[in-house]
């Protein structure tokens, strides 16, 4: 499992987007996590998957509510990733109203979360492979925090546990 100190792992995540431009096309991205995240302090934070109670009303509402101040604590970018598609997560984004605020990043077949042992097999309750709830700062591609969350809390992917960390 992913510790703090280690580097991120070599994976391509895929992003949806509506508009060209900025060397993006039309619908899926691919983003390549190292170079995604070279010079860069991130909030980066994890959920089971897309459109989830909880993780629809407290977890991705709080970062987009939280961007002012993570940005004023020198975080660069917001990642929000989870296992599923990258028309999924473009979907997500629109009903949470994200805009530029948070990158929802589709982690498709898990590639990133099985690299760094954070998966949540949900398979005996027909939902597969997921990932667990976690959030994470990371600096120049460096986990300088981590957050993983117990089964049944819902703290350790708050947008408040990671400002707290960037400001300290």
């Amino acid at each position: 499992m992913i510790q703090v100190g280690d580097q991120l792992p070599a994976a391509t995540l895929m992003e949806f987007h509506e508009t060209e431009g900025g060397g993006c096309s039309l619908g899926p991205n691919p983003v390549d996590v190292v170079a995604a995240s070279v010079g860069k302090t991130i909030a980066l934070f994890a959920l089971p998957g897309a459109f989830t109670p909880t993780c629809s009303a407290k977890h991705v509402p709080g970062y987009v509510a939280n961007y002012e101040a993570l940005k004023a604590a020198g975080v660069d970018e917001i990642w929000c990733i989870s296992v599923n598609d990258a028309f999924v997560m473009g979907a997500w984004a629109r009903d949470q109203k994200t805009g530029d605020k948070v990158r929802m990043l589709a982690d498709g077949d898990a590639v990133f979360t099985k690299a760094i042992g954070l998966t949540l097999d949900l398979t005996g309750k027909g939902l597969g492979l997921r990932s667990n709830r976690y959030s994470m700062l990371v600096k120049n591609g460096k986990v300088v925090t981590l957050n993983i969350e117990a089964p049944g809390k819902f703290e350790a992917s708050d947008a408040d546990t990671l400002l707290a960390q960037a400001k300290a």
